[in-house]
């Protein structure tokens, strides 16, 4: 058992947030879901916390209402092996309504921000020949989602 897992606070939609991320990663699945009672500040049965395992991370989600909607300042990585994959994970995170960010970055329909991140974006930029780094650098900032060719293309240039 997991001892620290994140914690998420959406305003009503955690429910079907964990239902579309365990969609979307393998070895996913909702644990458990309590629900609002009568008299509480959410419609009686409406999700009040939602367990789940991305991937085998366990996450909490609570219904908490709109008082703290999600910033950049937390998000989730996701390494992906290759251009196929980066490609499924941005395009299934970003349908209905969310939105590209810079350098892999981009937010959710609900606005939590995630990473999407190829393993060779990390293997590039850590390159121990300095101006191939630095090459690969400068194609990653003009991206949205990541472009593993274009990557190479521009660390291999000539200098």
């Amino acid at each position: 058992m997991q001892t620290i897992s994140p914690f998420l606070w959406f305003d009503d939609q955690a429910e079907q947030a964990a239902q579309r991320y365990v969609e979307i990663f393998p070895n996913s699945h909702v644990v458990s879901v309590a629900r609002y009672g009568e008299g509480a500040p959410q419609p009686a049965g409406t999700a009040l916390t939602v367990s789940f395992v991305l991937d085998g991370v366990e996450v909490q989600a609570l219904n908490g209402g709109p008082a703290f909607p999600f910033t950049e300042a937390f998000s989730f990585q996701v390494s992906v092996p290759d251009q196929a994959e980066c490609d499924r994970v941005w395009d299934a995170l970003i349908a209905d309504g969310g939105e590209p960010g810079r350098c892999g970055w981009l937010k959710d329909r609900w606005g939590l921000s995630w990473q999407v991140v190829p393993t060779a974006l990390p293997a590039l930029l850590s390159d121990p020949d300095p101006a191939r780094a630095g090459r690969a650098m400068n194609a990653m900032l003009t991206m949205d989602k990541i472009d593993v060719a274009a990557l190479h293309a521009a660390a291999d240039a000539p200098a």
